[in-house]
């Protein structure tokens, strides 16, 4: 995700904006980072901890909240939560992922996160990989990839730019994008940004991992 000094601020009033604004968003969230100090984000080691002990690490007590992912050998990082007025907002901290908030309205989980940040985890993903999502109060949910989707963007600074799949060749709306990845039955979106040709925003990546019943 190449960096941006702006910020975007989206009123979804009517079926028509409501389009119209998941189209930018989906653009500047994976391409503008919007820069932040978060004073409470716990430290991670380069040694990936136990399950057990990263699940106390974060716990706050709030069962709603989900506070960290883990993949066994790969990573354990705390997730930080979007301001509520800023849709675009992806954090700058190392060592974290944001949880993108208009995927929780669709009952699914987005995890975002900068290329050359902790995005460059999500490329490390196989189908198959198994990922446990911990909440504020210990819960664990088991997910499993299931899709790995590769887009470039036709206009990557552009909020309408479409998006060419790098592996059917099919091209998608940001609005057909967004629906792809974000909605459907319930599973996890990680998503990053695609660098290439030197441009940090040449492309987006998306893992899709779905859920593993106990």
């Amino acid at each position: 995700m190449a960096p941006e000094t702006k910020q975007s601020r989206f009123h979804l009033i009517s079926s028509t904006s409501f389009i119209a604004g998941i189209s930018l968003l989906v653009l500047i969230v994976l391409a503008f980072p919007t820069h932040a100090v978060w004073a409470d984000s716990p430290t991670i080691t380069s040694t990936v901890p136990t399950l057990s002990n990263f699940s106390s690490s974060i716990q706050n007590g709030k069962g709603k909240v989900i506070r960290g992912a883990y993949i066994d050998g790969l990573f354990a990082l705390p997730i930080l939560q979007q301001p509520s007025n800023n849709a675009a907002f992806v954090s700058t901290v190392d060592n974290t992922l944001t949880q993108f908030g208009m995927a929780s309205q669709f009952g699914n989980v987005g995890l975002l996160a900068h290329n050359y940040l902790s995005g460059q985890f999500f490329f490390q993903l196989t189908t198959g990989t198994v990922i446990q999502l911990v909440y504020g109060d210990g819960r664990i949910e088991t997910y499993q990839v299931t899709h790995i989707y590769r887009y470039q963007a036709t206009s990557p600074n552009s909020v309408s730019s479409d998006f060419i799949d790098l592996d059917t060749q099919k091209t998608l709306t940001a609005p057909q994008l967004f629906t792809k990845v974000y909605k459907g039955p319930r599973h996890v979106t990680f998503q990053t940004c695609i660098s290439q040709d030197g441009n940090s925003s040449w492309g987006r990546y998306f893992v899709i991992a779905e859920p593993i019943q106990p």
